[in-house]
């Protein structure tokens, strides 16, 4: 049995000594593969909840739905609103840990609500390291259980036993809430949120694999991924761009010439490792 394997068949294990658990599911590979270990653990006595809120995508939203179809896992959503907390809206160093905060204790309870005693979230073994997290200080709070980084379960590691599963997200790349687009200091607000969604909705249709779309008050920062810069830099694209999102809410378009990085526009020091992602060809409408 190779180290994966044992550790995939020990988290199971551990989950199956609980009466029942719920896991915080955004549908991304982490909280993907913890809801397959607690359905196989568990059955029907699992229960993967998605949190709606003005952060999240619509397309994230509609994932999490067909991911915990695959997986074959009781799913339910509930929905509250991180702009009701003025905290979160400030958007401060720590609006990770006030967003983490409200969407976990809503998981609690709906866990309460169902009768369930532990909620489970996605934090692995690589978290810990990548730099300001402040997120994993409500996790840590709130006494959330996190088998991936309990069972010593690496980014990597994720991965491979999501592919064990033959879930589709095995190689997703992270995606941060809509509000990671906002610098620090602004302010959070729905109308920001909703043109970040319809300015990356646009590079999705694109074709664009690794991308942001940061909103500087207005101005709009395209963040691609290094090996798709040279398609950004196309004239079709830029009269596109140009076009699209300013009829998405935005006054200015500009592209970052050094290309998609994590955390730019947060704390300093607060950084994860980009994911390299395959490049499609395709046109863009004008």
């Amino acid at each position: 049995m190779t180290t994966v394997e044992a550790k995939r068949v020990a988290a199971v294990e551990d989950l199956q000594g609980r009466d029942g658990v719920l896991v915080a599911f955004s549908g991304g590979v982490d909280s993907a593969v913890v809801a397959a270990l607690a359905e196989e653990a568990l059955g029907d006595d699992a229960v993967a909840c998605t949190a709606k809120s003005e952060t999240l995508p619509e397309a994230e939203l509609e994932d999490a739905t067909r991911v915990a179809e695959e997986i074959g896992v009781r799913h339910e959503i509930v929905s509250f609103s991180e702009l009701d907390s003025e905290a979160f809206v400030e958007n401060d160093g720590e609006r990770c840990y006030h967003c983490r905060s409200m969407r976990l204790g809503r998981m609690f309870d709906t866990a309460r609500e169902l009768g369930i005693d532990i909620v489970c979230d996605g934090t692995n073994a690589s978290d810990p390291g990548e730099g300001h997290r402040p997120g994993l200080r409500a996790v840590e709070e709130l006494n959330a259980y996190s088998p991936l980084l309990e069972h010593d379960i690496t980014k990597e590691e994720v991965r491979e036993i999501a592919r064990h599963y033959d879930l589709s997200v095995a190689d997703k790349p992270s995606m941060a809430c809509l509000s990671s687009r906002i610098p620090t200091g602004l302010e959070v607000t729905e109308e920001k949120l909703s043109r970040v969604e319809k300015a990356e909705t646009l590079l999705r249709t694109w074709g664009f694999e690794q991308f942001r779309v940061r909103d500087h008050d207005g101005l709009a920062r395209i963040e691609v991924g290094e090996s798709e810069l040279e398609r950004a830099l196309d004239s079709d694209f830029a009269a596109a761009a140009r076009e699209h999102l300013t009829d998405a809410g935005f006054d200015h378009v500009t592209l970052d010439l050094a290309g998609y990085r994590t955390g730019s526009v947060s704390p300093a020091g607060e950084t994860t490792t980009p994911e390299e992602s395959d490049v499609l060809d395709t046109e863009y409408p004008t």
